[in-house]
């Protein structure tokens, strides 16, 4: 029997991964768009990071260029804030709201943030649960052992309570990332618009992630009642 007939709950999935798929297509069609656009303080990514960074005191936070696209990020362990090749040393407003945003992770981690305090402590389980959750639970399924179901079920909610705490933390360094340009004046108000933009297609790709793990989380919950019935 095909692996369609046989689990028919995999159409739960279908639309999460249809909306990632745009995700995805709307964030680099987005920062595209806004890369071409210089802003009129010819400022860099990696000089505004820096600017925004030393005005909330944070001197001894590194910042280094990373390879490849939308690859920033903020290293909490090694205070590093990472800018990939075209953020770093762009002047676009584009690469200025990114580096902005990945600021404000660097800020959040300062004041010692919640929700990424505890995104933070995750991480571990998390990456397994992610890699090893749903295939431990559906060999559980194909096997007949209900306490490997269970396990497998159990590590995979934590990898989909990750997804879910990251939202917070992706949309208030957003909400930051903007008001430090608009306080700073590193972009004109005009500018603020276009940066919004970018800022809020990226934030489709975190809430897209947190939808495919909540459907397939659903589909390993509602298979496994399937076999009890």
């Amino acid at each position: 029997m095909p692996y369609f007939y046989g689990d028919p709950y995999i159409l739960l999935v279908l639309p999460a991964f249809i909306f990632a798929l745009y995700a995805q297509f709307k964030v680099k069609g987005t920062f595209n768009k806004y890369r071409r656009i210089s802003n009129r303080s010819g400022i860099t990514g990696a000089e505004a990071a820096r600017r925004i960074l030393e005005q909330n005191g944070l001197y001894d936070v590194r910042i280094e260029p990373v390879h490849g696209e939308l690859t920033d990020h903020y290293d909490p362990r090694k205070r590093i804030l990472r800018l990939s090749e075209a953020v770093y040393s762009s002047t676009s407003v584009a690469a200025v709201g990114v580096a902005a945003h990945e600021s404000g992770h660097a800020i959040q981690h300062k004041v010692g943030y919640g929700p990424l305090v505890l995104r933070s402590n995750l991480v571990p389980l998390a990456g397994i649960g992610s890699s090893v959750g749903p295939y431990m639970a559906i060999f559980g399924l194909i096997l007949g052992v209900r306490e490997l179901i269970s396990i497998g079920i159990i590590l995979f909610t934590v990898a989909v309570a990750f997804y879910l705490v990251t939202l917070p933390v992706e949309f208030n360094a957003s909400r930051r990332a903007v008001k430090t340009l608009e306080a700073t004046g590193i972009l004109s108000a005009d500018e603020i618009i276009p940066a919004k933009k970018v800022l809020q297609a990226a934030a489709l790709t975190y809430v897209a992630s947190a939808a495919v793990a909540i459907a397939n989380l659903l589909r390993l919950v509602m298979l496994t009642r399937r076999r009890d019935d």
